[in-house]
C-alpha cells in the first residue's frame, strides 16, 4: 500500500493532467457500456418486430440519480417503438447510427485519455530519473566505493521504467477500472439480479490466485533489477577497459562472464514475464468457464419463462456482451496489480538511493568565507574508511601563498588528506580551518570554490575544447579562456586541432594525448583562478616530453598560489616550501627539500632511488 500511495504522489503532483485522464477515462468506461446497451433496442428490431408496435407508451420522468438514466432508457426505446411503427427499416438506420456514434465518442475519449497519459507518465518518469540524478550528485565519495556504478545506471533506466508503467497502473487501478466494473455490474443487476449474483462466483477465486502470483512476481521482479544493475556494471568495466581487455587476450572470458550474467538475468526477467502474463489467461479461461454456466443458467430462466420480467432474450444476449466486458476491467485489475508489484520492487530499490544519508551537508547557517588570509590549517585530523584508521593525529599548516608537498608510499595517506581538504570526506577526529573557520561550519558549495583540483587522471567531458575549459565558469569570455590556455601551455595545440578551441574531444578527452588532456585540465583550473589549489600526482602518468610541458604549466600555475601537491617524482617539488613525508597515516619528516636531504632519513632514501641529490 505504502508504495501505490508513492505512486500516487508521483502522479498527482501534476494534478489537472491526472484528472483529464480520469475524466476521459471515465466517459471511455461510460461509452463502452452505452455502445453494447444500444444493441437491444438494434436486436428486438430484427427478431421481435411486432413488439415494437404494440403498448407504446410515452414514460414518465422518475426521481433520483439512478431513476434518470433509467427514464434515458426507456425513453430511447419509446423512440425505437414509434420509429418502429411507422417506419422499421429507419428505425433500424437509426440504431445503426446511435451505435456507430456511441462507438466513435468512446474511442475518441480513450485516445483522449491515451493523448494526456503520455505526457504525464513520461513527466513522471524525469522527475524521478532527475531526484536520482541529483542524489547521485550529491552522495558523498565513499557512497560509490561501496555501490557499482551499473546498479545506479540500473535504477536511473531500469527501475525508473518500471515506475512508469506502474503511474498508468495506478490511475486504471484506482481510476477507470473499478468504476467500469461498478457501471457494468449495475447494468447486469438491472437485467437480472439472480443471473448477475450467479455470475460473480469467480471473482473470490481469482482475487486469491491474483494475491499469491502477485507476491512472488515482486520477489522475482527485484532480483531481475539487481541482476541488471550487475549486468551494467559488467558493460562499464568492460568497455571502460577495452584496452587491457584486448592487449591480454581477455575476450573470451569476459564474453563468457557476461554470457553467464546475462543469461541469468534472462531467466530471472522470464520468470518474472511468466508470472505476470499469467493472470490474464487463468482469468479468461476461468471466465469461460462461467461463461457457459450462465449460458446455461440464463437460457433455463427464459426458456422457464420465469417471473424476471427484464430478462428478455435480446436483454439475455446484451446480458452476454456486458458480461464478456466485465472481464476486461476485472483482467485489468490483476494486470495492473502485477505491474504495481513489479514497480514496488523498482520502488524500493530507486528508494534507497533516495533515502541514502548524504552525511555530508553544509550546515544551516554557514559561516562566510572571506579572502584567505592566512592560510590552511590540519589539526590532529584522523580518518578511517572502515574499521582502521588510515591518517592518525597529523597536523602541518599551509600558509597562504605557499606550496605544501605531500610525498610517501603508495597508501601512506596523501590522497586521502587531499580529499579532506573540498570535504569529499569528513576527518572522524581534530579539525581542517580555513584562515580560523573549521570547514564543517562552512557552506560545502563556498569552500570548493575555494579550490581548484588537477588530478592525476585527467577528467574531461565529451564536450568541446572552450566547454571543458570553462567548466567552473561557464560565462568566461573568449579572452579569458585563451588566457587560460596560454597559461597552462595548451594554447597552441588547441589551434591546430581541427576546429580549434570548438573541436570536440570525445568520450574522457580520448581524442587528446594524456600530456594535452592534462593541460586543458590546468586551464580549467587556471580559469576558476581558485585561492587554493590541489595537485595529485597531476605528471606521473606522463611522459618526459609532455611532463616538461605540463610541469612548466603547473610552475605558472603555482605562482603565489596556496598549494598542495602529491607527488611520487620527487624532481617536481623541490622548490616546495614544505615537504611533508608520510608513511601509515603518520607524519615522519617534514622541511625543505635540502633540510630532508641532509637529513638522511626516509625522503634522503626515496630521493636516492629516483637519482635526486641536493
Amino acid at each position: 500500500m505504502k508504495g501505490i500511495l508513492e505512486i500516487y504522489r508521483y502522479t498527482f503532483k501534476y494534478k489537472w493532467t491526472a484528472i483529464l485522464v480520469i475524466l476521459f477515462n471515465l466517459l471511455f468506461v461510460l461509452f463502452n457500456l452505452l455502445s453494447m446497451a444500444l444493441f437491444i433496442p438494434f436486436l428486438q428490431i430484427i427478431f421481435f418486430p411486432e413488439e415494437q408496435v404494440s403498448d407504446i407508451i410515452e414514460p414518465s420522468r422518475t426521481e433520483g440519480f439512478v431513476g434518470f438514466f433509467e427514464y434515458c432508457g426507456e425513453y430511447y426505446n419509446y423512440i425505437m417503438q414509434t420509429m418502429s411503427a411507422s417506419d422499421p427499416k429507419g428505425a433500424l438506420v437509426f440504431v445503426c447510427i446511435s451505435v456507430a456514434i456511441s462507438f466513435f465518442l468512446k474511442n475518441l475519449f480513450r485516445y483522449g485519455a491515451i493523448w494526456f497519459q503520455s505526457q504525464l507518465r513520461m513527466s513522471v518518469v524525469r522527475d524521478v530519473r532527475d531526484a536520482l540524478f541529483t542524489k547521485a550528485m550529491n552522495l558523498p565519495l565513499s557512497y560509490y566505493t561501496n555501490e557499482r556504478k551499473g546498479d545506479l545506471i540500473a535504477r536511473m533506466q531500469s527501475d525508473v521504467g518500471e515506475i512508469e508503467l506502474a503511474v498508468v497502473a495506478v490511475l486504471e487501478l484506482i481510476f477507470r477500472e473499478p468504476i467500469a466494473i461498478i457501471l457494468y455490474l449495475s447494468a447486469l443487476l438491472y437485467w437480472s439480479v439472480n443471473l448477475t449474483m450467479f455470475s460473480l462466483i469467480l471473482l473470490p477465486l481469482t482475487a486469491l490466485i491474483i494475491a499469491i502470483i502477485g507476491k512472488s512476481l515482486k520477489r522475482t521482479a527485484k532480483q531481475g533489477q539487481e541482476q541488471m544493475g550487475f549486468l551494467y556494471s559488467i558493460m562499464d568495466e568492460s568497455l571502460g577497459g577495452i584496452r587491457i581487455i584486448k592487449a591480454f587476450n581477455a575476450i573470451k572470458p569476459i564474453t563468457n562472464r557476461f554470457k553467464k550474467e546475462n543469461l541469468r538475468h534472462q531467466q530471472l526477467i522470464t520468470k518474472a514475464f511468466r508470472k505476470r502474463d499469467l493472470s490474464p489467461p487463468l482469468n479468461e479461461t476461468l471466465g469461460a468457464i462461467v461463461m457457459m454456466i450462465i449460458v446455461w443458467y440464463g437460457g433455463s430462466l427464459i426458456l422457464e419463462a420465469t417471473s424476471e420480467s427484464r430478462l428478455t432474450a435480446p436483454h439475455f444476449i446484451a446480458f452476454i456482451i456486458v458480461f464478456t466486458q466485465l472481464l476486461v476491467p476485472i483482467q485489468g485489475v490483476s494486470k495492473s496489480i502485477a505491474n504495481l508489484n513489479k514497480a514496488k520492487a523498482s520502488q524500493d530499490r530507486i528508494n534507497e538511493v533516495l533515502n541514502t544519508d548524504e552525511k555530508i551537508n553544509s550546515p544551516e547557517n554557514p559561516v562566510p568565507l572571506n579572502e584567505l588570509t592566512k592560510g590552511v590549517k590540519y589539526t590532529n585530523v584522523s580518518f578511517k574508511y572502515n574499521n582502521d584508521y588510515v591518517l592518525k593525529d597529523v597536523s602541518f599548516e599551509i600558509p597562504v601563498g605557499k606550496t605544501i608537498a605531500l610525498v610517501g608510499e603508495s597508501g601512506s595517506g596523501k590522497s586521502t588528506l587531499a580529499d579532506l581538504l573540498p570535504r569529499f570526506y569528513d576527518i572522524h577526529k581534530g579539525a581542517i580551518t580555513f584562515d580560523d573557520v573549521n570547514i564543517k561550519d562552512a557552506s560545502i558549495f563556498e569552500l570548493r570554490q575555494q579550490i581548484g583540483i588537477v588530478s592525476q587522471e585527467s577528467i574531461l567531458f565529451n564536450t568541446t575544447v572552450r566547454e571543458n575549459i570553462a567548466f567552473g565558469k561557464p560565462d568566461a569570455s573568449e579572452e579569458e579562456i585563451i588566457k587560460a590556455a596560454k597559461i597552462a601551455n595548451a594554447h597552441e595545440f588547441i589551434l591546430e586541432l581541427e576546429n580549434g578551441y570548438d573541436t570536440n574531444i570525445g568520450e574522457r578527452g580520448n581524442k587528446l594525448s594524456g600530456g594535452q588532456k592534462q593541460r586543458v585540465s590546468i586551464a580549467r583550473a587556471v580559469l576558476k583562478n581558485p585561492p587554493i589549489l590541489i595537485l595529485d600526482e597531476a605528471t606521473s602518468a606522463l611522459d618526459t616530453e609532455s611532463e616538461k610541458l605540463v610541469q612548466d604549466a603547473l610552475n605558472n600555475l603555482l605562482k603565489d598560489r596556496t598549494s598542495l601537491v602529491i607527488a611520487h617524482r620527487l624532481s617536481t617539488i623541490q622548490k616546495a616550501d614544505n615537504i611533508i613525508v608520510l608513511s601509515k597515516g603518520e607524519i615522519k619528516e617534514q622541511g625543505t627539500h635540502d633540510e630532508l636531504i641532509a637529513l638522511k632519513g626516509m625522503y634522503y632514501n626515496l630521493s636516492s632511488l629516483q637519482g635526486i641529490s641536493a
